[in-house]
C-alpha cells in the first residue's frame, strides 16, 4: 500500500477518542491518535473510549492504525446478475445499508466509501444471484481504516 500521512481532517466526525496516556498500544491505535491529532481547544463533548476499557493488558476498542482499499460506485456491480433478478439484487444491496435510498446513493456516488468488509458483504449478496467473476466497484482508493 502507498504511504499516507494521518491528519486531523481524515478523522470521521463523531469518532471516539481515547485519552489513556498509560495505554501500551497508544502509538498504533486510531482512537488515541484521533485524540492527539484533534485540536482540543474547540471541543468540549464527544465520543470517548473510557479508561475502564483497558483491562488485563487488552482493550476491546483497540483499532490498529492501517491503510485499507476502500471502494465506491455500483455501475458494473449487477453486470452478471440475470435480467429478471436485477431489481431484487439491487433491493438486497440497498437493504444492506438501510431501508432508505440515501445511503445507497452516497456509496454509489463516492460521498461514503465502502470498507473491505462491506465490499465482501456486497459481493456475497451478489453471489447469491450468480457469478461475481469480473465484478468490481467503479473506484478504489487507499484510505485509513476507522472501523
Amino acid at each position: 500500500m502507498e504511504e499516507k500521512e494521518l491528519k486531523a481532517e481524515n478523522i470521521p466526525w463523531g469518532y471516539a477518542r481515547c485519552f489513556n496516556d498509560a495505554c501500551k498500544c497508544k502509538e498504533n491505535c486510531m482512537h488515541y491518535l484521533a485524540n492527539v491529532l484533534t485540536n482540543q481547544q474547540d471541543r468540549f463533548i464527544g465520543q470517548a473510549v473510557f479508561p475502564t476499557a483497558w483491562q488485563q493488558d487488552e482493550c476491546p476498542c483497540y483499532c490498529e492504525k492501517r491503510l485499507v482499499r476502500k471502494a465506491w460506485g455500483f455501475s458494473h456491480l449487477y453486470d452478471n446478475v440475470p435480467k429478471y433478478h436485477k431489481a431484487e439484487a439491487r433491493q438486497r444491496v440497498r437493504s444492506y445499508f438501510s431501508a432508505g435510498m440515501g445511503p445507497y446513493y452516497r456509496y454509489h456516488h463516492g460521498e461514503n466509501k465502502l470498507s473491505p468488509k462491506q465490499q465482501d458483504d456486497i459481493m456475497q449478496i451478489l453471489a447469491s444471484f450468480g457469478s461475481t467473476e469480473g465484478i468490481h466497484f467503479d473506484h478504489y482508493e487507499t484510505d485509513w481504516d476507522f472501523e
